[in-house]
């Protein structure tokens, strides 16, 4: 996600031609989130509440009688939602609520919901979303799904514990208690820990309950897991999706820090904490989970690559290592695991961090750019991805094809093209892009879209973008935008911090093509 080097050929940018105030509001967002690194180099920015999991919380709390102090703030938070503009919020909150009958809330279009993420999900994603509906009573028993979406065949231990509770869940509600095996019970007890939320995911654990409360002898077990999601309500009364992904948000806000000139003191902080999360290769998105995924393991080898490629060598290689390992024979990257289906997103983070590592890896930086080449659409988007605006991949996909261009029909070059072009052709009247054609502009996706821009030769669409940008500012620094983060796809939450974030990324990357900022400023 660091900025490539600007071609000879493209001159710098008159600063002239950009907002007064940009270099004020560049220092203020930056002294913001660099005020935001903790003592031990940590930056924190808990998720917010999802009517998802506070809704399957209230079911559960129902189910069993349990903390009904607990369960009056839920039903304050999930009465805030009844109205909600995202219909599947609206859809929850009601039927969490006692609401409108399940046959008034079917009307879901479920397939157009899911098309917003990846097909090779498809069926797990219609089961999950059947099993939520189930349990709040929003759905008519319509038949068992196909086995096919319990399978565990090539899928990593969170995916697996949750279609195996997703699986359970069904089979209560079919009578079909034959299709839970013994070790089906033991993978999800294996989940339930007293005080320790597993792999940090208030989902998967709120999943497993459902699956255990209606078997024989589990009620303690059920009690201390409400107790354990219950530590996890937030002061609204909601309950998050994941507890935090706080190494995610540290290592890329460590890249946009450096980007942005941040002091190597904040630098050397942010790099210790990594060193001391790093598994045996890669990181994974909190310090309370043990998967390691592509996307964080990437962000920290490049912030590790930026704060000392030298002292930090050691840990630098294992990355590397680790990420080469899951490359698969098309070029790309999976998200967790190696033999899963390659993703653009995922081979776009790859290849950015391998870009650090010279002609050493060109190889493996050609393989994946060719993949993601083969991937990209006509239009310059790539198919859904861990974001909910399609600016995301794009600028990834295109910082990592501007560390290795090539000559002008390489692979490389026609990602650039494309993705230039698709940012000006969806730029907004108020400067600004949205998540998907014909979206109001938001803050995130502005910003990925003028890291797009910045290798650009005309300067006019990127000033509109900058200008529009600024004016999301609040007098703190910091950056107010609409959510973009999914998980699991194609359900949305929030992470607040990361508009700070990609906005410093944004700005940063700017400033490398303006010319020089007065010596006064």
């Amino acid at each position: 996600m660091r900025p490539a080097p600007i071609p000879a050929s493209l001159p710098r940018w008159p600063r002239a031609a950009f907002p007064t105030d940009l270099v004020g509001a560049t220092t203020r967002l930056r002294s913001h989130l660099e005020g935001r690194i903790e003592a031990d180099g940590a930056v924190r920015s808990p998720c917010h509440s999802r009517v998802l999991e506070s809704a399957l919380l209230m079911a559960l709390l129902d189910r069993t009688g349990l903390e009904p102090d607990a369960r009056a703030r839920l039903a304050d938070y999930l009465a805030t939602h009844r109205d909600s503009p995202r219909r599947l919020d609206r859809l929850l909150a009601r039927a969490a609520l006692g609401g409108p009958t399940a046959a008034s809330l079917v009307p879901l279009d479920v397939a157009d919901f899911l098309a917003h993420a990846p097909d090779f999900t498809s069926a797990r994603k219609h089961a999950l979303l059947h099993a939520v509906l189930l349990l709040l009573g929003a759905a008519p028993t319509t038949g068992f799904p196909d086995p096919d979406a319990f399978s565990p065949h090539g899928l990593h231990a969170w995916a697996r514990v949750q279609v195996t509770a997703v699986k359970a869940i069904l089979a209560h509600a079919y009578g079909r208690s034959a299709a839970i095996s013994e070790d089906d019970l033991a993978l999800l007890r294996s989940t339930q820990h007293p005080g320790t939320l597993w792999e940090g995911n208030l989902l998967i654990h709120l999943s497993v309950l459902h699956a255990l409360a209606p078997l024989p002898g589990q009620h303690r077990m059920v009690a201390d897991g409400i107790r354990t999601a219950l530590a996890h309500q937030r002061p609204d009364g909601g309950i998050p999706f994941i507890s935090d992904e706080d190494t995610w948000v540290t290592a890329t806000a460590a890249v946009a820090l450096h980007t942005a000139g941040a002091p190597r003191a904040a630098m050397d902080t942010v790099a210790q904490r990594l060193l001391r999360l790093q598994h045996p290769g890669g990181w994974s998105y909190t310090e309370r989970a043990q998967l390691a995924d592509v996307d964080c393991t990437s962000a920290a080898l490049e912030a590790l690559h930026l704060a000392d490629p030298d002292t930090h060598r050691t840990a630098i290689r294992r990355a590397i290592d680790h990420l080469t390992a899951l490359q698969a024979p098309d070029g790309g990257f999976p998200t967790y695991l190696a033999g899963a289906p390659s993703e653009a997103c995922m081979t776009a983070a790859a290849a950015n961090a391998l870009s650090t590592q010279g002609p050493i890896r060109r190889h493996a930086l050609d393989a994946a750019l060719d993949h993601l080449a083969s991937q990209q659409r006509p239009d310059g988007s790539f198919a859904p991805d861990w974001s909910s605006s399609r600016h995301h991949t794009v600028f990834r996909a295109t910082l990592a094809a501007a560390h290795h261009p090539g000559p002008p029909d390489s692979p490389a070059r026609r990602i650039i093209r494309r993705a230039t072009q698709l940012a000006l052709n969806s730029q907004n009247s108020d400067g600004g892009w949205g998540q998907q054609d014909g979206d109001a502009s938001d803050a995130l996706s502005t910003a990925y879209a003028l890291i797009t821009l910045t290798g650009h030769p005309a300067p006019a669409p990127a000033a509109r973008g900058t200008a529009y940008l600024l004016t999301q500012q609040r007098p703190d620094g910091s950056i107010s935008s609409i959510p973009d983060s999914i998980g699991p796809r194609p359900f949305g939450f929030s992470v607040p911090a990361l508009a700070d974030v990609f906005t410093l990324l944004a700005l940063g990357h700017l400033d490398h093509r303006l010319t020089p900022a007065p010596l006064t400023a």
